[in-house]
């Protein structure tokens, strides 16, 4: 299976050499670049790579900036001339990062990485069984304990490292990413709106344009809901006949 690959960098120099050892390999596939943070965010958003060649050190925005504007990360794998930034690019849960001048070498090695974890995320993803708007969950928040059925859900909100769920008047904590809530929900019913927010499209009561080409919800509960312009997209084509 190729590797949709896309590379921002604000040097031309440097574009060009990673794009040639990019073609030293029969399974990556290079399906844009751009040289500034929002072209790149726009880049991302519309192509919807595997994988991220980003460099850090950009004029304006940086490549951290660009990573924060995205609700859907791909792989990321930084490049950058100034090993000062190793650490704090790891924070961002990035994969590796390349020292330019970039050898072949080292390259190759940050795509074993790569392949490794996409292998992974694959395998995972084929072998996690989703829940049915019938199955309940069992939620504890302090003294207080739920039996909750997934079809009573009208939303999921992240709160640092734990999730609060939304049913009839409650809104308890779930010791759980959002990531992990998300990829056990029935896909049919259940729409990523952001990267905080998850909702239950059974319990949109109204749906307006926004700012930028973003929709915002308004929730059974009253609850407001602001898409983002990447997932606006896909909503409105996931809810059109």
């Amino acid at each position: 299976m190729k590797i949709k690959a896309v590379i921002v960098e604000d040097s031309r120099l440097a574009r060009n050499e990673l794009k040639q050892l990019i073609k030293e390999h029969a399974d990556l596939e290079l399906i844009g670049e751009a040289s500034n943070v929002d072209e790149g965010v726009e880049l991302i958003e519309s192509k919807n790579p595997d994988l991220l060649f980003l460099d850090i050190n950009m004029p304006e925005k940086d490549g951290f900036e660009l990573l924060e504007m995205l609700d859907e990360v791909p792989i990321t794998v930084f490049t950058t001339a100034y090993d000062e930034y190793a650490i704090k690019s790891f924070e961002y849960n990035a994969l590796d990062y390349l020292l330019k001048p970039v050898s072949q070498k080292r390259f190759d090695l940050a795509l074993e990485k790569v392949r490794v974890k996409l292998s992974n995320d694959r395998n995972s993803a084929d072998s996690t069984k989703r829940l049915t708007p019938n199955s309940q969950i069992f939620i504890k928040d302090g003294e207080a304990c739920w039996l909750v059925k997934i079809s009573d859900i009208s939303m999921f909100e992240i709160v640092g490292n734990y999730t609060r769920v939304f049913f009839e008047d409650k809104k308890p904590m779930l010791y759980k990413s959002l990531n992990q809530v998300e990829e056990k929900l029935p896909e049919d019913d259940f729409f990523r709106a952001n990267r905080q927010q998850i909702v239950n499209t059974n319990y949109i009561e109204n749906v307006v344009p926004w700012f930028n080409g973003k929709l915002k919800l308004t929730m059974n509960n009253g609850e407001e809901v602001e898409v983002s312009r990447r997932q606006s997209y896909i909503f409105k084509d996931k809810m059109s006949l």
